[in-house]
């Protein structure tokens, strides 16, 4: 019997943390550039240091993110931007290392820092700053341009560049702040991503998340389900234990 309760244990928790993933997924619908989690689990041996190949284990196996491009929405806002094909936004995090995100509605602060979410904006030369109470556009390659108070077009100049970054071929990993980075190498270090001139930005519009409220409601009532059929299986498993008992008891 320990066989069943030692898979259907597993299958359990693996259950409970699929809910997890599910929830946090549906609680992220609405949130412009989100990039839905991915579950997957497997069996496995038991390991231990005597042989136990007759007891089997669930884990997770290679959970990640769904890169596909969500819904682009149209705001009419015109620092609302919406990243093109497969790039990406540099901001800061908070230890002050480069991260990427798609999120796209900037903000600026009292200080004229360039935001998203409170995180800083990264430029050519670090966090974009730009003038306060100065009239500002947004170019297609992130280039931002002002008009100080009482100046006239001839007087527009550049302030800053945001950078975009397209990882190409190269996976980037999900942070506990639910921005991007790249895998750390061998000594640890994370390396930023050089800017692409290929990247475009389109303004007045969002980039929605990718995340069906449809398939993830579907999903939450199946990974209940999954859920339940375990504890069913640990409850027969231990009610045949205790049948099996009262048998061997009678025949002692």
């Amino acid at each position: 019997m320990d066989r069943i309760l030692y898979t259907a244990m597993s299958g359990a928790k693996q259950g409970m943390d699929r809910q997890a993933v599910v929830s946090g997924n549906l609680s992220n619908v609405t949130t412009a550039g989100f990039r839905g989690k991915l579950f997957a689990a497997r069996a496995v041996p038991v390991q231990g240091e005597a042989p136990l190949h007759t007891r089997a284990s669930t884990i997770a196996s290679t959970p990640g993110t769904d890169f596909t491009p969500g819904p682009i929405n149209a705001t009419g806002r015109p620092f609302d931007i919406a990243v093109g094909g497969s790039g990406w936004i540099a901001v800061q995090d908070a230890d002050g290392n480069e991260a990427y995100t798609r999120r796209g509605d900037l903000q600026i602060d009292n200080n004229g820092m360039l935001m998203i979410v409170g995180r800083p904006v990264v430029g050519d030369g670090g966090p974009i700053i730009v003038p306060l109470d100065s009239e500002l556009s947004l170019g297609e390659d992130g280039t931002l341009s002002a008009i100080g108070p009482g100046e006239g077009p001839e007087a527009i100049a550049d302030v800053g560049r945001i950078k975009l970054v397209d990882p190409g071929e190269a996976i980037l990993e999900r942070g506990n702040d639910g921005l991007f980075r790249l895998p750390e190498d061998d000594d640890g270090n994370i390396e930023d991503l050089p800017q692409d001139e290929a990247v475009r930005l389109a303004s007045g519009s969002l980039e929605g998340s990718n995340v069906s409220a449809v398939e993830a409601m579907v999903a939450m009532i199946s990974a209940a389900r999954h859920y339940e059929l375990q504890l069913s299986v640990i409850s027969t498993a231990d009610e045949n234990a205790q049948r099996a008992n009262s048998v061997l008891s009678l025949q002692g």
